[in-house]
């Protein structure tokens, strides 16, 4: 994508002219494009429902998404996807509006699941797993109903590994977030393009383009969340040793069966020694 007005989305008019920033927008396109890749994820001309939340991860996922399609390189048709959940004081008007003035193909629709879910969790609770889960219905029903045959989340490199550890700390299982999956009525993908793009450059991404970044009151409100744990014990890591989040990625892509305790991985009673 050329940097002249005439020729690139208006989801890049305001791209700074910086050397950091375009080597910033050339990694994050790069590492959506080898995810996109390895991991199977096109499927030449169907539709991808691209969820935005109006946060920095998914305006991200919208401008990568846009500039391979602009490109040539991701064959498949894009509609951009907000859903209003209620949140008092959740700006309604801002999504629409930047869609509109993007000329991106959108859609927008209201349902309250945030009563719902602060009538069904307890006081003290996290309302993270019923938000998600009222949220993911929906989204699937839209994903229908709009001829899609994917739902694209905004999930970045530094949510998979938080998830990792909270599965190996809360859950007591080796297991992250996929960055492709099929739900569990068997027609729609689930992917995870940002899967390998790390949430610093996200932010700096969003912040750069100048998109109205919408906060999330609901989750940020609650204090003590284990997410918010993991994420202060990786920070901390990464402070002491520069680098440590890469390395726990890449040992997501280069595990060894033969190595870890799962005999429904490994055939442990079957391993012989040669005579």
């Amino acid at each position: 994508m050329l940097d002249d007005h005439n020729d690139i989305h208006k989801l890049f008019h305001n791209a700074p002219q910086t050397t950091e920033f375009k080597k910033l927008r050339k990694r994050i396109i790069r590492e959506t494009r080898e995810a996109i890749e390895r991991y199977g994820m096109i499927e030449r001309g169907t539709r991808w429902l691209v969820c935005l939340s109006g946060g920095k991860d998914s305006y991200t996922l919208l401008a990568a998404l846009t500039e391979l399609q602009w490109r040539g390189v991701l064959p498949v048709e894009i509609v951009a996807c907000n859903l209003d959940q209620g949140q008092p004081g959740f700006p309604a008007t801002v999504l629409p509006e930047f869609l509109e003035e993007m000329g991106v193909p959108h859609r927008v629709e209201y349902q309250d699941t945030y009563s719902i879910v602060m009538d069904k969790v307890p006081q003290g609770r996290t309302y993270c797993a019923l938000c998600s889960r009222l949220r993911r219905g929906n989204l699937y029903r839209i994903a229908r109903e709009e001829g899609c045959s994917a739902v694209v989340l905004g999930h970045h490199r530094d949510d998979i590994l938080e998830t990792f550890f909270l599965n190996l700390f809360h859950g007591g299982k080796l297991a992250t977030m996929p960055p492709k999956l099929v739900n569990d009525e068997g027609d729609l993908f689930v992917y995870r393009p940002l899967a390998h793009v790390a949430e610093t450059d996200c932010e700096k991404f969003a912040n750069a383009l100048k998109y109205p970044i919408i906060p999330c009151d609901l989750c940020g409100s609650q204090d003590g969340l284990q997410r918010q744990q993991i994420k202060k014990m990786l920070d901390e890591w990464e402070t002491r040793s520069p680098g440590r989040r890469q390395k726990m990625f890449s040992a997501l892509m280069n595990t060894r069966p033969s190595h870890l305790l799962d005999p429904a991985l490994f055939d442990f009673p079957g391993l012989m020694r040669s005579e």
